[in-house]
C-alpha cells in the first residue's frame, strides 16, 4: 500500500492576544490509501485544527505534511487552494451548498475552477449524484431537499474531481439517526470504491464505522488502533 498523507512532528500554535495556545503539540501519523480513518477527541483535543491542516486549509507552525509526496506544509495560500481543489473532497456539517444553485450546479462548481466544459461539468455531475441515489433530484436547490438528501449533495460535490481523499466533518452532525446510518453507509460503499476517507467525529457510534481510530487529547495523539471488529466484518 502506499503513503498518502504522511505528518511528522506537526505543531500548530495560535497567538490570542497575550495568550499562546498550543492547539497541536507534536502529531506524527502516517495514512495509506484506501484507509478509513476516524480523528476522534473531546472538544478542544485538535481533531479540528487537525482537520483544517490535513485539509490544506490551513499550515502548521512547524513540522513536515507530505500529501501524495508533496511537501505542503510552507505552500502559499493559491498553492494550497490548487492541491485542495484536485487532491481532497470536503463533507462539512453544515453542508456548504449554496442555496441559488440546483444540486447539478452545485456538484458542477468545483469543476469550473479545474477548467472542464461545461458539457463536461454537467455530465460528471450526473454520474456523481446518480452514484449517491439523487438522480430524481438533480435540478432541485437546497431548501427543496430533505438534510439527508442536502448532505448526499455535499457528498457527491466531494466526489466530482476525483480526489484522492475525502475529508468528512461531522458529517451527521444535523442528521437524525436514521439518516445518519444512510449516509454513512453511502461512505462505507465510497471506500470500497477506493477512496481514501478521514473521519471527524466526538460520536463513538460513528466513530465505528473506521477501520482505523485515532483518538486525540491536549493536542496529541492519546491512542491510535485498528477497529479489528469493522474489518473482520468487511473480510466476510
Amino acid at each position: 500500500m502506499s503513503v498518502v498523507i504522511s505528518i511528522r512532528d506537526l505543531k500548530k500554535t495560535y497567538i490570542m492576544g497575550a495568550t499562546q495556545v498550543n492547539a497541536l503539540q507534536s502529531v506524527s501519523l502516517d495514512i495509506q490509501k484506501n484507509e478509513y480513518v476516524a480523528l476522534m477527541g473531546p472538544s478542544g483535543s485538535g481533531k479540528s485544527t487537525l482537520m483544517n491542516l490535513l485539509g490544506c486549509l490551513d499550515t502548521p507552525t512547524s513540522g513536515q505534511y507530505l500529501l501524495n509526496g508533496t511537501d505542503v506544509s510552507s505552500m502559499s495560500d493559491s498553492e494550497l487552494a490548487e492541491v485542495r481543489n484536485k487532491e481532497i473532497g470536503f463533507v462539512f456539517q453544515t453542508f456548504n451548498l449554496l442555496p441559488r444553485l440546483s444540486a447539478l450546479e452545485n456538484v458542477a462548481l468545483p469543476l469550473v475552477y479545474a477548467g472542464l466544459s461545461r458539457q463536461k461539468r454537467i455530465q460528471r455531475a450526473e454520474e456523481v449524484l446518480a452514484a449517491v441515489g439523487l438522480q430524481d433530484r438533480m435540478h432541485h436547490k437546497p431548501n427543496e431537499l430533505s438534510g439527508g438528501q442536502r448532505q448526499r449533495v455535499a457528498i457527491a460535490r466531494a466526489l466530482v474531481n476525483h480526489p484522492s481523499i475525502i475529508l468528512a466533518d461531522e458529517p451527521t452532525g444535523n442528521l437524525d439517526t436514521k439518516t445518519s446510518y444512510e449516509i454513512m453507509g453511502i461512505l462505507e460503499s465510497i471506500h470500497r470504491a477506493g477512496n481514501t476517507i478521514i473521519l471527524v467525529t466526538h460520536e463513538a457510534d460513528i466513530a465505528q464505522h473506521a477501520h482505523r481510530i485515532v483518538r486525540l487529547r491536549d493536542g496529541l495523539v492519546e491512542a491510535d488502533a485498528l477497529n479489528k471488529q469493522v474489518i473482520s466484518m468487511a473480510a466476510v
